[in-house]
């Protein structure tokens, strides 16, 4: 069967910057899976894998528009500490942590503390990077109705939210 629109796809996935360093990888663990032609992955790579099918394999290198964005400068604030959801009693610069806003939480990663206030960054941790995808098609399979209604795939053993 052929990835399209409607099909879960079952992949494995290696992440690397152009620079050739693996920053994140399937082949250790379960293979991810996602509901085509729904926006459950980055459109430039669910258009790569249209058409593909189980065995496949391909590489695919994104610019960063394409991939988590273009760093943006205004998502850089200063935030007072007690916005911060469950701060630890020591917050040190690199730490990820979750900023409670009008929104709801938002994820961030710490640049610099202060007593009261902390400078968070919310760009995506590989905001600004161009990243290289090697891709393996383990299985493409028809969706269930339930998973075209939720809009994403339910992994093993059904639906679990």
């Amino acid at each position: 069967m052929q990835i399209a629109k409607n099909s879960v796809v079952t992949f494995h996935y290696t992440l690397s910057n152009v620079g050739g360093e693996e920053l994140e990888s399937s082949d250790q663990n379960q293979p991810a899976l996602y509901l085509h032609g729904h926006n459950n992955i980055m459109p430039a790579l669910e258009s790569a894998l249209e058409g593909k099918q189980a065995g496949d394999e391909l590489s695919v290198t994104l610019e960063a528009k394409d991939a988590y964005g273009e760093r943006r400068p205004d998502s850089i604030q200063r935030v007072p500490i007690k916005h911060l959801v469950n701060a630890p009693k020591r917050i040190r610069p690199g730490m990820a942590v979750q900023v409670n806003t009008q929104s709801g939480p938002q994820a961030a990663t710490v640049i610099k503390v202060g007593k009261f206030n902390v400078d968070v960054d919310s760009n995506h941790p590989l905001a600004g990077m161009s990243l290289s995808f090697a891709l393996q098609v383990v299985d493409v399979r028809e969706a269930t109705d339930d998973e075209i209604a939720h809009g994403h795939a339910h992994g093993p053993g059904g639906h679990h939210h």
